[in-house]
């Protein structure tokens, strides 16, 4: 690497010394690449006049003739550079370019003998000179590490098939938008910086205001101020953003996710379950063309309606515990420990029954690979949310599962402000007891609800993780452009 990149620096000096700045401030191009390829013969012929610009992927010189490659975002193409065309000023410079440079050529479009589509170049121009090799060009960029961390060599390296993967993303957001638009909904955009953290259980990360000497977290979640607006009047409120929980790592998990959550005055979960799967089925149709998408090898189908299922019920279905048999932590923690499923001291009951439902995932039950709904859930671990009407100890919570995958949470959402106050006592004594997730208590946001609060349903999704059905990887790390990563060993 040191050597080459020495190599490099000196055509750069090179290049510096003829006069000619290898960083030079504008740039002319005509058409993109993907332009002249689509109706290249219409194109073609010695009358064209075509500047085109790009990176330098293959490089062969010939004697008075040479063939390179050039690359821009929508293609690539064969370029022709003969000394006669150029001139023999211009041609030298071939000799300075290396793979991963920038070039603009001009020029007319031609085949060649073997079918090529090929530009005839009449000028050629240095765009930006590269002191570092691109990755090995026959190999790719194989290693994961290395991919993620230094996501600009994927992006070169594996061309279409990563790019492919964020540009699946961004549809998805569009298509996101666009159909909750169309339900009346508005974007919204509240606070980042948070006095208070709330609206999930989770750690946050801390920061210090130096201006106004105070200590602030980043939101781990966007409820609390949703809320506050229904509260004020909207309606019907959304928002896109990222949020940040200091957590773990691992293939369905990063510390700083993009979260969608939209909130419906006059609505409860059951209504709220209908508007995700119908948006999920409309977004896949969107951006793939079908409600039918494939994830790991399994075809999922997302035309609505999805299955729902009673929590405690498929538990006790998966894993073999009938929960409602042990309706206190001690009780549970016995079975589950006698049934070989890991204890969490720190936990209280409701959290067991959480770490219940994960091990039943992670043991991979094909039933529960198509799109489905879990709802009700135990109120100790679901504050935000209004007891079941008929259920005694539950609350109107879903969450979402495709493919196996947890996507998101839903809630009928509380606004009885004694009640939601009782809630986050609770969520007191939790945190007490060792749970460092639990809730904390927002005396500004109980005051909004005491003002009063519309019956409202509410509910999150990982666009992350939707991000991995729609474009088919296994990690999260992988849709992520650039995910939260250990120290290298140069950081160390």
């Amino acid at each position: 690497m040191t050597e080459e990149r020495d190599i490099r620096i000196q055509h750069l000096q090179a290049l510096r010394d003829q006069g000619i700045n290898p960083y030079p401030h504008a740039v002319e191009r005509t058409h993109t690449i993907g332009d002249v390829l689509k109706d290249f013969d219409a194109h073609a012929g010695p009358d064209g006049s075509y500047t085109l610009v790009g990176r330098v992927r293959l490089l062969r010189e010939m004697g008075k003739a040479s063939f390179a490659q050039i690359e821009d975002g929508t293609g690539r193409i064969q370029i022709y550079i003969r000394v006669n065309d150029v001139g023999k000023e211009t041609y030298q410079l071939l000799k300075l370019l290396d793979l991963g440079d920038f070039v603009q050529v001009h020029g007319f479009l031609f085949y060649t003998r073997t079918g090529e589509k090929t530009l005839h170049v009449q000028s050629l121009r240095v765009l930006s000179k590269g002191l570092r090799p691109l990755p090995e060009k026959y190999h790719g960029l194989e290693d994961r590490d290395t991919r993620q961390r230094k996501r600009y060599l994927d992006l070169i390296a594996n061309g279409d098939e990563i790019k492919n993967i964020f540009i699946t993303r961004s549809r998805l957001i569009t298509a996101m938008r666009q159909f909750l638009d169309n339900e009346q909904f508005i974007e919204v955009e509240t606070p980042i910086l948070q006095p208070i953290y709330g609206g999930a259980n989770a750690r946050p990360f801390t920061t210090h205001h130096n201006t106004l000497d105070r200590d602030l977290f980043l939101r781990i979640a966007i409820e609390l101020y949703h809320k506050r607006l229904l509260v004020g009047g909207f309606e019907r409120v959304y928002e896109i953003g990222r949020s940040f929980r200091n957590e773990g790592i691992d293939r369905n998990h990063n510390p700083e996710f993009t979260l969608i959550e939209f909130y419906m005055a006059y609505a409860d979960y059951n209504d709220t379950m209908t508007l995700v799967e119908n948006m999920l089925a409309f977004i896949a149709q969107q951006v793939k063309g079908s409600t039918r998408i494939t994830y790991q090898e399994t075809e999922l189908d997302l035309t609505p309606p999805w299955k729902r299922y009673s929590l405690l019920e498929v538990i006790h279905q998966f894993t073999g515990i009938d929960v409602q048999k042990y309706p206190d932590r001690e009780s549970l923690a016995a079975e589950m420990r006698a049934r070989n499923f890991e204890v969490d001291p720190r936990l209280g009951y409701g959290r067991l029954i959480e770490d219940l439902k994960s091990a039943m995932f992670r043991q991979g039950h094909a039933e529960l690979r198509q799109p489905l709904f879990l709802i009700d859930y135990p109120e100790d671990v679901s504050p935000l949310t209004k007891k079941h009407r008929t259920l005694p100890g539950m609350v109107e919570r879903f969450q979402p599962f495709i493919g196996g995958l947890e996507c998101g949470n839903a809630y009928t959402e509380l606004n009885d402000p004694l009640d939601q106050r009782a809630r986050f006592e609770d969520q007191a004594r939790q945190r007490a007891q060792g749970d460092e997730e639990a809730q904390v208590l927002d005396e500004d946001f109980l005051e909004a609800l005491e003002v009063g609060m519309p019956p409202t349903s509410g509910v999150g999704l990982g666009i992350d993780r939707l991000a991995m059905l729609f474009s088919d990887q296994e990690s999260i790390r992988d849709v992520i452009l650039f995910p939260t990563m250990r120290k290298s060993a140069d950081e160390s």
